[in-house]
């Protein structure tokens, strides 16, 4: 059993819920699909419980942020959020951070945080490649949408295990993905203590905004706050 997580974005409350249930599952193996940084300010929380599992984490643009000091060009917001970031991260959570991979390639499967042609930075909308039968590749998973979500093309899948920190579906609930022995794949979802993530933000120095999309599973703005 192998467990998808995506895009945790410092969010711990979600991340406990989350590796709860894919304890539960028995999961073997669990496989960071990036960001797992930018947002919210349990960020250290977050890389130590995956450092002493022994997750393995592909890049994501906002641990590239972090990794690399750069700005995000399409958001204040994020920008505000990394600034925190960069100050409170641990040095042995950065170099964790810098350890981060640009993709897996493995049994059939293409695991990347963006796409196949932008492996940190690309929105997957597009999936007319799973029609495409020139690959081994019979599985693709990204995150990086924040949307969970499975399609079946002619020769190939695709697989977003949707976000565990902040989803962006109507849905509060945390997401992830468990695939079985079979290589079948699950969506799941998880209820999670969104008041403590809120609470620490706002402990933080956070504007309330920053946190209470949360609440509908929406991006930042997008509930009217």
């Amino acid at each position: 059993m192998i467990g998808l997580i995506s895009d945790i974005h410092g969010n711990y409350p979600a991340l406990q819920a989350v590796l709860e249930k894919l304890d539960k599952a028995s999961c073997g193996r669990i496989i960071s699909l990036g960001d797992v940084s930018g947002y919210y300010c349990m960020v250290n929380e977050c890389i130590e419980e995956l450092r002493k599992r022994g997750v393995v984490n592909i890049m994501g643009n906002h641990d590239s942020y972090i990794v690399y000091n750069e700005k995000c060009e399409r958001s204040y917001t994020v920008n505000v959020c990394l600034d925190y970031q960069r100050k409170i991260l641990k040095a042995e959570n950065l170099t964790w951070l810098r350890q981060s991979v640009p993709y897996i390639r493995e049994n059939g499967m293409w695991l990347v945080h963006g796409g196949w042609h932008d492996y940190v930075d690309e929105y997957v909308r597009d999936f007319s490649f799973l029609d495409e039968g020139d690959t081994d590749i019979r599985m693709y998973v990204s995150g990086h949408t924040h949307v969970q979500k499975k399609v079946d093309g002619k020769y190939a899948s695709y697989i977003n295990p949707g976000s565990v920190g902040q989803p962006r579906d109507h849905m509060p609930t945390a997401a992830y993905a468990v695939i079985d022995e079979k290589g079948t794949v699950c969506l799941k979802r998880t209820g999670y203590d969104i008041d403590r993530i809120v609470y620490a933000m706002e402990q933080a120095g956070f504007q309330e905004r920053v946190s209470s999309c949360l609440y509908s599973g929406v991006k930042i703005g997008e509930d009217g706050k």
